[in-house]
């Protein structure tokens, strides 16, 4: 039977697309919330954000019926082509836009303003979906691994040269895809790693224990941990990691008795019995001739090199005002009026909304402006003061969901390009969710981004849009005849 455009309005996801129309709408009104006033515009006037955000929305469901009328095919066909202007725009921002808050990723276009980066996920999204399901292609290979990360490194480095940190770090989502497909969990497990040594190397960076810096021998005690249990779970030999065991026992033994008679640097112990760990593991890897002991040697020197380049990334790398919200995030500093002002102003205006919420218009702190940005990356201390705790539990269970949704379709394509585009949504979504929510809260550094569907603006409300939308016609493709 010929396929006709009707279908596609029979075959989409109408519950992921209630989901869609749920989430919008509820933004709106936590935007009203967030930026009404009384005496100067009304919700519908188009000079205030509530109407302007209006207007996108409108404009947003035009785009809906143009992605949902073109061919499934058309996002596979082009996906390189598209990629390739997303990028240039990219490139055409860091010289182009003027300077807003600091950053560059504003294209000014008369009344207009638009934030390229917010398009550039789903093209991202598209083109590794694309390279992803082309013949032959595996991701274990170095080639393609290496092609792969530099689909997801390009623009993310250009929207870095923006100065746009928050956005960029959004395109680590990807890495979730990757896992997804093929990709190694020792990269994952890598990640994690590096947050956790970053994490307590900073919080404990000006502790001493004796003449010990506490940061860093927390840190390498880990490492040297985490080197014997890879030993222990991947290659499984009990000999190797009974001995290394013993050997940290003795060593550390020993530094206990010389401390009784003069000070002892615990993180120097520490250090060297990676050093002599390392010897161990390249003798057990020429004696068995097996690879992994050399690659858990690998992870136990760049563990070590990344946790001495720390101080550096911190101190010479990150922008002053970056430093201090992670010092205040980790609670090494306490700047009430400065990078942790937004946060306690955030986390008062929540608390304020109790059970049940001050309804509708009624949140005081969203009202008398206490809380900066708070119809953009802040927009959920308004859902929180003006709906409380059942109304915020609302929306958390409503992405909660949309996001399973979209895993389950994903996980339904019939195609490698359906199903790789597909998780890549769901992990930006994923992504956005957890640090807005996280930074909120203080759970996490402030890096500025939105919470999808809810925060002011049309660059990310189309953003967001074409990136689910573009699956959406994805899916239907798979139930057409």
């Amino acid at each position: 039977m010929p396929y006709r455009k009707a279908d596609t309005w029979k075959t989409v996801d109408w519950f992921t697309i209630v989901l869609y129309l749920l989430m919008i709408t509820a933004g709106w009104f936590s935007i009203c919330g967030a930026s009404y006033e009384y005496e100067h515009v009304g919700l519908f006037d188009p000079s205030g954000r509530p109407g302007s955000q209006l207007i996108w929305i409108g404009l947003s469901f035009i785009l809906i019926f143009i992605l949902l009328m073109l061919e499934a095919d058309f996002f596979n066909v082009f996906a390189y082509l598209i990629y390739a202007a997303v990028i240039l725009l990219l490139i055409a921002t860091i010289f182009l836009a003027p300077d807003i808050k600091g950053s560059r990723s504003w294209l000014v276009l008369g009344p207009l303003r638009v934030q390229p980066a917010e398009f550039a996920k789903f093209a991202t999204a598209l083109a590794i979906a694309k390279l992803m399901s082309s013949y032959g292609f595996r991701l274990t290979t170095f080639k393609n691994f290496a092609l792969t990360l530099l689909f997801i490194l390009f623009p993310m480095g250009c929207i870095l040269l923006q100065k746009e940190t928050g956005s960029a770090l959004v395109y680590l989502a990807f890495f979730l895809v990757l896992y997804r497909e093929g990709m190694t969990g020792y990269v994952l497990f890598a990640g994690i790693c590096s947050v956790a040594y970053f994490v307590l190397s900073m919080k404990y960076s000006d502790v001493l224990a004796g003449i010990t810096p506490l940061g860093e021998w927390i840190v390498l005690c880990i490492i040297q941990a985490l080197t014997i249990g890879l030993v222990g779970v991947v290659r499984r030999n009990r000999l190797a990691v009974q001995i290394l065991l013993g050997i940290c026992a003795v060593a550390y033994l020993t530094a206990y008795i010389v401390s009784q008679f003069q000070p002892v640097d615990y993180s120097w112990v520490a250090l060297g019995l990676l050093v002599v760990t390392s010897l161990y593991l390249i003798y057990l890897s020429v004696q068995n001739w097996v690879w992994h002991y050399v690659l858990i040697m690998l992870f136990a020197i760049g563990s070590v090199g990344f946790l001495f380049s720390v101080d550096y990334v911190f101190d010479e790398v990150l922008e002053p005002h970056q430093q201090m919200r992670i010092k205040v995030s980790l609670g090494l500093e306490d700047d009430p009026g400065g990078a942790g002002y937004n946060v306690n102003q955030s986390k008062i205006a929540i608390g304020s909304g109790g059970l049940m919420g001050k309804g509708f218009l009624n949140g005081t702190q969203t009202k008398l402006k206490y809380v900066p940005e708070q119809d953009t990356d802040f927009i959920f201390c308004t859902v929180g003061e003006e709906k409380g705790f059942l109304g915020a539990s609302v929306v958390l269970i409503m992405f909660a969901v949309f996001i399973i949704r979209l895993i389950v379709l994903a996980e339904k394509q019939k195609s490698t390009f359906g199903r790789v585009y597909g998780y890549g949504i769901a992990s930006i979504f994923f992504f956005h969710l957890v640090i807005n929510i996280g930074m909120v809260i203080g759970l996490t550094p402030v890096i500025g981004i939105p919470l999808p569907f809810f925060s002011y603006g049309g660059s990310s409300l189309w953003g967001f849009t074409i990136l689910l939308f573009i699956f959406l016609r994805l899916d239907a493709s798979r139930k057409e005849r």
